[in-house]
C-alpha cells in the first residue's frame, strides 16, 4: 500500500486537464474506454491477449450485447514489472476508462486495487489467484478465475487421498506464492497435515539458487514436493530436479496449475523437457465442454494455424485464455445492464487531488468514475455462460462452483485421472456428471476417487512419501542401561535382548520397506536411568526413537509420538502376604454372621409355618407342646439335608416346603462351593490392602528410579516425596520387603504390573493387593511428526493380529506356577445382599399360605360350627375360634355330621327352638 501512495505522487509527468468537475456523457454512448495491463509475452500474457481482442471484436460485431455501444480496448504491457503496471493503470485512470481487464500478477493486483478504490473504476483480473485479495479489502477487485485458496484445498485433498502427512512447499517469495502456501498450510493443519519445511525462491530465481534450494530439498524427509511458482522458470525447476536425481522412484511432484498452464500452451514440448516431466501431477481449471467453448477452439485453431504459416509461431489455448476472454463477455453485459437501469458514464475530479494540483505531476488529471459502484454492482450480479462455462459470483466474490482436473504427466502426453470440485471433492466423473449421477441414484455416485498413477520412476506403486533424511545415516535408537529385568531389555555389550527388543525388531521386518537403524544404549548400567531423560534426546534429536519399557503418559506425548502400545501395563501394589492361620471354625468363614443368623431365622419361621398349616390334619405335627416344639425345629434343619420324616399332607405345606427346599438348596451349593475353595485354596492376608490403605497411611513406598511412577504418586495421589523409596533391581524391591517399615525397609512396592508379574514369578512371599489403579501401556518413541510411529503401529497391530506378539510374550514373561498362586486374593465370604431375593421369595410364599390358611379356617367356622351355639361375648367367640383351630379336621367333619343330623329331625318333629344360655362357654342355645 505504501508502495501504491508513493508512486502515485511521482509517475506522473505530464497530464491533460479536466475542463470541469463533472463531465457528463450521454446516457448510451458510441464508444466506451477499457483497458487492459499484463505482460504480453510471457506464458498467459501471449494467449490473454489474443482473446481478449477476439473477445472486444465479438461484442463489438454482435448489436445484441452493447445495442451499437462500442468497446474501444487499449492494451498495456507490464513486462512482468508491477512499477509499470501502477503507472499504467495511471494512465488509464487519466483517460475516462471505465474498467480494467486485468492486471496479471498478484503482486501488481496488490497495489493498483488501491488505486481502483479510490477512482472507483473496477479491475477484472483473469490471471491474479492470490487468496488474500479479499473483496472487503479491495471491493472494486474482482477475481474473473479461480482463486488460489481453491487450488490449495484440491492439493490438500490429494495429500490426504493418498494417505501422506508432510509436505515440502516450493515457491515464488512474493505474494503470489507466500499466500498460497499460507492458505496450503491452513488447510493442511485442518487434515492435522503439515508442512514440513518451505523453500522460497526470488521471483527472478536463478539456475544455481534453484539448484542449491532442491540440494537442501534431497536432505528432508518428506518426499512429497508442492510446486507453486511462475510459468517462465517452472520448467528450470524440474529440469534442475531431474539432475538431483530428484525424478526417481519415491518422490512425488503436485505442480500447481502453472504447469498445465505450460503444457496447453506449448503441447509440444522439446523431448529433452518431457523427460524431466515424467510422474508429475498438476492441477488445471476445469472447464466443462460445451458448444460455444468447441466453437472459440476451432476458430482458435484456425488463427493460430495462420500465425504458424506467417511467423511461425504457434501456442495452444489454456484456461487463462478462456477466462480472459470470458472477462470481457462478463464485463460487457455488467455495462449493459448498468445502461438499462438508466445510469450515465460521467467522470469527477478527485477532491482529494485537487488540493495537490499544480506542479509537474498534474495529479488532478484522475478522475472518479461516477457510476463505478453501480458498474460493479452490476458485474457482481451477472449471471451468464461464457467459455468457462456458468459465471456468477458467491457472496464473497468468488466464482460459483470452483474445479480443477487433476492431471498425470504420462509419456509425451498427459491423462486425467480425475475431478475435483468444491462441493464434491475427489472423484474420477467431472463435477456436473457427477452432480446429475447424484440426483439420479439419490447418495450413491461412486466411491472411485482418482484413475492409478504413474509416479516418476515409472511405477505404479504409491510412494511412501517419506524416506530417512541424511541418506546413509543409520536411525539411532536409544535403549535404556539400568539393572531392572533384563527379560524386558537386556545388554551385555554390543547384544541387545529381552522382550521389548524384540517386539520392536519383528515390529521392523513387518515394514515393507528397510530401515537403517543401530542401537545406542542409554545409562551406565548400575541404576535405572530416567526414561524422560532418555525421551528428552529424542526431542533433541540426539536418538531418533526409543525401544524399552516407556509408558504412554500425556506429558511424554507432548515430547514425542508414540506408536500402538504393545503390552498394557499400569501400576500396581506389591505387599508381603502371610498365610491365614488354621482355625476349628473354618467352617463358619462361608457365611457372614448376618448370613448365619437369618438363615437360621428362616428355618424356625418356615417350621412353625408348616406345623400352623399341618397340625389339624397330620398326626406327625400334633401331641403334648414339649413334642410339638421339638418337631418344629427338627423339621425346619432336617430340610437342609432333604432328610425330614414328617410327611406334609396340605396343599399349603407343600407350596411352602417346595420354596423353602430352592431356597436351601441353592444355599448349600454355595456354602459347599465357598467351603471347598477356603479348605482348599492357600489363602493370603497382608496388611496392605490396596493403593487407597497406601495413600491414607504413613508407610514408606517403595518405586522404581525412572519410572513414571514418582510423579504420578505425588503429583496425583498427593503421596508425599519423602515416604517415597528409589529402588533399582528386583533384589532392591526382595530387600525392601523384607525389613519392611520398621526395619528400614518399605510396606509396598508399586510398580506396572508386566514387571510385578515378572518379580512374583519366582518369590512366592509376595502378591498383588488391590487392583490395578491405571490403565496404561507400553510403547515404541520417536521424533515427533515421524512418519515411522505410524507405520510402526501398523506392524504392532499386524503382530497382534497374526499372533506372533503373543508368541513373543510367551516366550519371554511367561510366568510359573508361583506367580499365578501368589496373585490370588482372598475369597469373598458370601453375604446377606446376594441372598435377600431367596429369602424374600420364601417370606412372601410363607405370609401367603398363612392368610389362605387363616381365612379358611374362618370361612370354615361359620359355615361348621355349631350352629345350635352363639357367642354372646367376643373374647368367648375367639375363645371358641380357637378351639375350633385346634380340632383334628375328623372332629370338624363329625360335629358337621351331627349338626345335619339335628337339623333333620327338629324339620321332621316341627318343635320348637327355644334359646338356653350356656353360661360356661358363651354360646346361646335355641
Amino acid at each position: 500500500m505504501n508502495i501504491g501512495l508513493l508512486l502515485l505522487f511521482l509517475v506522473f509527468c505530464q497530464g491533460s486537464h479536466a475542463s470541469g468537475l463533472i463531465t457528463n456523457v450521454t446516457t448510451r454512448p458510441d464508444v466506451l474506454n477499457i483497458g487492459s495491463m499484463f505482460t504480453f509475452d510471457s506464458v498467459i500474457g501471449k494467449i490473454a491477449k489474443l482473446a481478449i481482442t477476439l473477445a472486444v471484436e465479438d461484442v463489438n460485431s454482435n448489436p445484441n450485447i452493447l445495442n451499437g455501444t462500442k468497446l474501444s480496448l487499449k492494451m498495456h504491457n507490464t513486462k512482468s514489472s508491477d512499477f509499470l503496471g501502477i503507472v499504467e493503470a495511471l494512465q488509464f485512470m487519466e483517460n475516462d476508462t471505465v474498467a480494467i481487464i486485468g492486471p496479471q500478477s498478484s503482486a501488481t493486483a496488490h497495489v493498483i486495487s488501491h488505486i481502483a478504490n479510490e477512482l472507483q473504476v473496477p479491475l477484472l483480473s483473469f490471471a491474479a489467484t492470490d487468496p488474500t485479495l479479499s473483496p472487503v479489502q479491495f471491493p472494486f477487485f474482482v477475481r474473473t478465475t479461480q482463486s488460489d485458496l481453491f487450488q490449495m484445498t484440491a492439493v490438500v485433498d490429494l495429500v490426504v487421498h493418498y494417505q501422506w502427512r508432510d509436505v515440502i512447499a516450493i515457491y515464488v517469495d512474493d505474494d503470489f506464492g507466500r499466500n498460497a502456501i499460507a492458505s496450503l498450510g491452513d488447510k493442511l493443519a485442518e487434515k492435522r497435515c503439515k508442512i514440513s519445511y518451505k523453500v522460497p525462491l526470488t521471483p527472478t530465481a536463478t539456475k544455481d539458487e534453484i539448484r542449491k534450494a532442491l540440494i537442501s530439498v534431497s536432505t528432508m524427509e518428506s518426499r512429497i514436493l508442492i510446486l507453486h511458482i511462475y510459468t517462465s522458470w517452472g520448467l528450470q525447476v524440474l529440469e534442475e530436479a531431474q539432475e538431483q536425481k530428484m525424478m526417481d522412484s519415491g518422490y512425488v511432484w503436485i505442480a500447481t496449475d502453472w504447469f498445465s498452464t505450460i503444457l496447453d500452451t506449448d503441447p509440444s514440448l522439446p523431448l529433452v523437457q518431457t523427460n524431466n516431466i515424467q510422474g508429475v501431477l498438476t492441477l488445471r481449471m476445469y472447464t466443462p465442454d460445451s458448444q460455444l467453448k468447441t466453437e472459440f477452439k476451432s476458430r482458435w485453431s484456425n488463427l493460430t494455424r495462420a500465425r504458424r504459416l506467417l511467423n511461425n509461431t504457434s501456442f495452444g489455448l489454456n484456461t487463462y485464455g478462456l477466462y480472459a476472454y470470458d472477462s470481457v463477455l462478463l464485463l460487457a453485459q455488467a455495462i449493459e445492464s448498468f445502461f438499462a437501469i438508466g445510469w450515465n458514464i460521467s467522470f469527477s475530479n478527485d477532491t482529494n487531488l485537487r488540493e495537490l494540483s499544480g506542479g509537474k505531476l498534474n495529479l488532478d488529471a484522475l478522475n472518479i468514475f461516477n457510476g463505478g459502484r453501480q458498474l460493479l454492482k452490476s458485474i457482481l450480479e451477472v449471471n451468464t455462460t461464457g467459455l468457462t462455462g456458468p459465471i456468477k459470483f458467491d457472496a464473497d466474490g468468488n466464482l460459483l462452483n470452483p474445479a480443477f482436473e487433476v492431471i498425470n504427466v504420462i509419456g509425451r502426453g498427459t491423462r486425467t485421472i480425475g475431478y475435483w470440485s468444491n462441493s464434491s471433492g475427489l472423484n474420477v466423473l467431472p463435477p456436473e456428471k457427477l452432480q446429475m449421477k447424484m440426483q439420479t441414484n439419490g447418495s450413491s455416485a461412486g466411491t472411485q476417487k482418482l484413475y492409478s498413477v504413474i509416479w516418476p520412476g515409472q511405477t505404479t506403486e504409491k510412494p511412501r512419501g517419506w524416506v530417512f533424511p541424511y541418506n546413509g545415516r543409520k536411525l539411532r535408537i536409544g535403549v535404556p542401561h539400568g539393572v531392572s529385568y533384563p527379560e524386558f531389555v537386556g545388554i551385555k555389550g554390543t547384544d541387545f535382548s529381552g522382550y521389548c527388543i524384540e517386539v520392536f525388531q519383528a515390529a521392523l521386518n513387518e515394514l515393507p520397506y528397510g530401515v537403517p537403524y543401530e542401537y545406542v544404549p542409554f545409562g551406565d548400567g548400575i541404576k535405572n536411568p530416567e526414561s524422560n531423560d532418555l525421551l528428552h534426546r529424542v526431542q533433541i534429536g540426539e536418538f531418533d526413537g526409543v525401544v524399552g519399557a516407556i509408558t504412554i503418559t500425556t506429558n511424554r506425548t507432548k515430547m514425542v509420538d508414540f506408536t500402538q502400545p504393545y503390552i498394557e501395563s499400569g501400576l500396581v501394589v506389591v505387599a508381603p502376604i502371610r498365610k491365614m492361620d488354621s482355625s476349628a471354625w473354618a467352617f463358619l468363614r462361608p457365611f457372614t454372621p448376618m448370613m448365619w443368623g437369618v438363615t437360621g431365622v428362616f428355618f424356625l419361621v418356615v417350621g412353625t409355618v408348616v406345623w400352623i398349616l399341618e397340625r389339624r390334619t397330620n398326626e406327625d405335627f400334633r401331641g403334648p407342646p414339649k413334642r410339638q416344639f421339638v418337631t418344629i425345629v427338627w423339621f425346619s434343619f432336617s430340610t437342609l439335608f432333604f432328610s425330614q420324616k414328617e410327611q406334609t399332607g396340605s396343599t399349603l405345606g407343600r407350596f411352602v416346603v417346595i420354596i423353602w427346599l430352592f431356597v436351601v438348596l441353592i444355599l448349600n451349593s454355595s456354602y459347599t462351593a465357598s467351603l471347598t475353595s477356603i479348605l482348599t485354596v492357600e489363602q493370603l492376608s497382608s496388611p496392605v490392602k490396596g493403593i487407597e490403605s497406601l495413600v491414607t497411611g504413613t508407610e514408606p513406598i517403595g518405586y522404581q528410579r525412572g519410572t513414571f511412577a514418582e510423579a504420578y504418586l505425588t503429583d496425583e495421589l498427593n503421596i508425599h516425596h519423602s515416604r517415597l523409596v528409589a529402588l533399582d533391581s528386583a533384589e532392591d524391591y526382595e530387600k525392601a520387603l523384607k525389613k519392611g517399615p520398621s526395619a528400614g525397609g518399605v510396606a509396598a512396592v508399586i510398580d506396572k504390573r508386566a514387571y510385578m508379574e515378572l518379580f512374583l514369578s519366582s518369590r512366592c512371599g509376595y502378591s498383588i493387593v488391590g487392583q490395578e489403579f491405571t490403565k496404561m501401556g507400553w510403547g515404541f518413541a520417536f521424533a515427533r511428526d515421524s512418519p515411522l510411529a505410524i507405520d510402526m503401529s501398523t506392524a504392532i497391530l499386524m503382530l497382534s493380529e497374526n499372533g506372533n506378539l503373543q508368541k513373543i510374550h510367551d516366550k519371554w514373561l511367561m510366568k510359573s506356577a508361583c506367580s499365578v498362586e501368589g496373585a490370588k486374593q482372598a475369597v469373598d465370604r458370601l453375604h446377606l445382599k446376594s441372598f435377600w431375593g431367596l429369602f424374600l421369595l420364601s417370606g412372601i410364599a410363607c405370609f401367603l399360605a398363612l392368610l389362605l390358611y387363616v381365612l379358611h379356617m374362618v370361612r370354615q367356622y361359620y359355615r361348621h360350627a355349631d350352629s345350635d351355639i352363639e357367642c354372646s361375648q367376643s373374647t368367648r367367640r375367639v375363645k371358641s375360634f380357637v378351639s375350633f383351630v385346634n380340632k383334628r379336621e375328623q372332629e370338624v367333619k363329625s360335629v358337621k355330621s351331627s349338626s345335619k343330623r339335628r337339623r333333620t329331625d327338629r324339620k321332621s318333629s316341627n318343635k320348637k327352638v327355644h334359646r338356653q344360655e350356656c353360661s360356661s362357654d358363651g354360646l346361646d342355645e335355641s
